[in-house]
């Protein structure tokens, strides 16, 4: 791959992915564009050697014209987005913005230096999400890449017609691109935000754990070093054009995700010595049970039921399995932000979170 941009590298997936790149492809340089919105935090890359960030934005297209042009990439590695669906319900102009016209600023650039200039062998791989084929029924059999779309949120709206983008690029123009759409993502450098280290850090300091409805909307629960796996393997085997979905294999309604995280929480504070005096305010420093924070809120919106990866494609064609199990991917997430107050701190102190999330 040699040189790759990798926009939005200083956000949750795409930091662990330069993280994951640079230690599986030491040898190859990686500028990271990223805009350091509210999700964006440069002390994610701290220890990625030969990685450059350039703070600028995708919908910039002279921007990332001159950084193909003058560090040589080859590859584009489209991670950047707005990509919590709240917000999309709060305020959709800014999931149009990034999601559809950025998309469409990187696919111009990417053509003006690759197809009308140079005409070097290169690669644009777009991260796209499940959330595009919308929502299934109990029974309904998993999402395969040709499930139709039936995007039910601003969010998952804009992400497929940035598909659609990429999809009518390779067509009409010949632009050599792959997509891959995700199931739900938890790890380290996640932005308290979403579901796993909202509940984590609120549980830390005693707050409310908030559950959406009945807590049994379903989700499948990637790791995402998996997640990195899987695209690294698009990457380097993946058929021009084509769409892979990467699942984790851990299909799990919010209610059972939520009681692991309570659970494992309280199992820390018994088996670590110093945590309650870390975490004063956690009811496992308390004595108490931590899933006696649950508190029920209504129902988001449009709130999709079920979520489910059939992912038989990237196992045949790009030797795709995740490895991490959710049990145990889950104790390694909890102990990451146990060890690592100095990177959450400064979120926590400048926005309380407080929304339920999927």
């Amino acid at each position: 791959m040699a040189n790759l941009l990798v926009t939005g590298g200083a956000g949750f997936i795409g930091g662990n992915f330069v993280h994951y790149w640079n230690a599986h492809h030491p040898d190859d340089r990686v500028i990271v564009l990223d805009a350091l919105t509210y999700a964006g935090n440069r002390a994610t890359l701290k220890g990625a050697t030969n990685a450059e960030l350039v703070i600028g934005n995708i919908i910039d297209t002279a921007l990332v014209e001159r950084l193909l042009r003058e560090h040589d990439i080859a590859t584009i590695v489209h991670f950047a987005a707005e990509s919590h669906v709240d917000r999309s319900i709060s305020g959709p102009d800014a999931f149009i913005d990034t999601n559809i016209l950025g998309t469409h600023s990187l696919l111009k650039a990417a053509r003006s230096v690759w197809l009308k200039g140079s005409g070097m062998p290169h690669r644009f791989h777009h991260i796209s999400t499940d959330e595009v084929f919308g929502s299934l029924g109990p029974e309904d059999p998993a999402f395969s890449e040709t499930t139709p779309y039936a995007p039910n949120s601003p969010y998952s709206a804009s992400k497929a017609a940035s598909n659609h983008l990429l999809r009518a690029y390779h067509h009409t123009f010949g632009l050599q691109v792959t997509t891959s759409n995700c199931s739900n993502n938890y790890g380290p450098y996640q932005y308290p935000e979403k579901l796993i280290p909202l509940f984590v850090l609120n549980a830390l300091h005693g707050r409310d754990l908030p559950i959406y409805g009945d807590g049994m909307n379903v989700r499948d629960w990637l790791h995402v070093e998996d997640h990195c796996r899987g695209i690294e393997a698009c990457l380097l085997r993946g058929k021009l054009g084509e769409t892979y979905n990467i699942g984790g294999g851990a299909e799990l309604p919010n209610l059972a995700v939520i009681d692991a995280i309570c659970a494992a929480i309280d199992r820390a504070f018994a088996d670590v010595e110093g945590l309650a005096e870390r975490f004063p305010d956690a009811a496992a420093a308390k004595g108490r049970r931590s899933e006696e924070l649950k508190v029920v809120v209504p129902d988001r919106p449009g709130h999709d039921r079920r979520y489910a990866i059939e992912a038989t494609k990237a196992r045949l064609e790009l030797g795709f399995r995740p490895q991490w199990g959710f049990e145990e991917g889950l104790r390694q997430t909890l102990r990451w932000y146990l060890d690592h107050k100095d990177w959450w701190r400064p979120l926590m102190q400048s926005r309380h979170e407080s929304c339920a999330l999927s």
